[in-house]
């Protein structure tokens, strides 16, 4: 294992869309990192890895036990499809390595409980699920401000995750593996109602949704936009909604509201503070995806894990707020199927 303040070396297990980004950041900026390894079963990510990353040729894997088995690797951070999380995570914690995994941390709760289970058996060890909006400045300013008591007690949270339309329908493919649109979107927004409400017990979860653009997603029941209503003990709301068809690009916002005033977060999705007016009108440019939006946060994130695996930093994300996110966006999807309130 690393020792307090030493470098962290680190491997990758899978290299797709957000696992090459994640790579490229360890690599080239994340600080106090070595990406060491990477681990893919697909040959052209393994061939990215060594070409793009310098990792070297014996240290690209196809087989994930081989990977976590690298007696050069302090931490892993995993990047591979949700159905893999928990007993991947389970096998690193077991390897005596860190583990850093997207998220959601599991597609069911038995799948979490089981993780949590091994994390206790392993208390030195680092096991961090990666809700990126925690750490981007935005909204760590805004829980500052509800925890400092600017808006009175707080009790309703609207928050969305809303992504650009895209035609060749990447996510109808993914859908069947992803959890349906609450897991795969909301399940950021959960994770912040629960943050900004003081991490309060959801009681009930009701949900709704339709399909305006994508009809491959009724055969595995999901929908393209959905919305949701979560009651909390205490009284608290939270209300969010998930689309999949925005014509303009990404939009991620979220509103807290409380006795003595509200906060707004990312309205308007704009990409940077230029307002342009001209004889069509007056408009900004916007943001085009999610990585964009959260790029810093992303940096944030890792640098967080990687200081609390070198001991520097403690984390406040636990798995416990991990498996309530899971928890609470498994009664909202089986509320989307059956079209009646359910108990979380």
């Amino acid at each position: 294992m690393a020792a307090a303040a030493a470098r962290l070396r680190v491997g990758i297990a899978g290299l797709g869309r957000l696992g090459r980004r994640h790579a490229e950041a360890l690599a080239f900026s994340t600080r106090h990192v070595d990406l060491v390894a990477a681990c893919s079963p697909v040959e052209a990510e393994r061939d990215f890895a060594g070409r793009e990353l310098g990792i070297a040729a014996d240290r690209l894997y196809a087989d994930f036990d081989a990977f976590i088995a690298d007696p050069g690797l302090d931490a892993v951070v995993l990047v591979t499809p949700t159905s893999l999380h928990a007993d991947q995570a389970i096998a690193v914690l077991k390897a005596g390595k860190h583990v850093f995994i997207e998220k959601p941390l599991a597609l069911n709760l038995p799948d979490c409980e089981r993780v949590l289970a091994v994390a206790a058996e392993h208390p030195a060890q680092v096991a961090m699920v990666g809700f990126v909006r925690r750490f981007d400045p935005s909204y760590r300013n805004a829980a500052a401000a509800v925890e400092a008591g600017e808006i009175g007690r707080p009790f309703l949270v609207r928050s969305q995750t809303c992504d650009k339309n895209d035609p060749d329908g990447f996510f109808v493919r993914f859908a069947p593996t992803s959890g349906g649109i609450f897991m795969d979107c909301s399940v950021h927004d959960i994770d912040l109602a629960r943050w900004l409400l003081g991490r309060p017990k959801a009681l009930r979860a009701f949900a709704t949704g339709t399909i305006a653009l994508h009809p491959g997603l009724a055969d595995c029941g999901d929908v393209d936009n959905g919305l949701a209503i979560v009651e909390f003990e205490g009284g608290a709301k939270a209300v969010f909604y998930a689309s999949r068809t925005l014509a303009h690009g990404h939009e991620t916002t979220t509103e807290v509201i409380g006795t003595a005033g509200k906060l707004l977060v990312g309205e308007h999705a704009a990409r940077d503070r230029v307002i342009r007016s001209d004889a069509g009108g007056v408009s900004h440019a916007v943001l085009g995806d999610f990585y964009e939006r959260f790029e810093t946060a992303f940096a944030h994130e890792m640098s967080a894990f990687v200081a609390a695996c070198r001991g520097v930093e403690p984390l406040t994300l636990t798995l416990s707020d991990a498996m309530e996110a899971t928890r609470i966006g498994l009664a909202i999807t089986r509320s989307l199927q059956s079209g009646m309130p359910e108990a979380v």
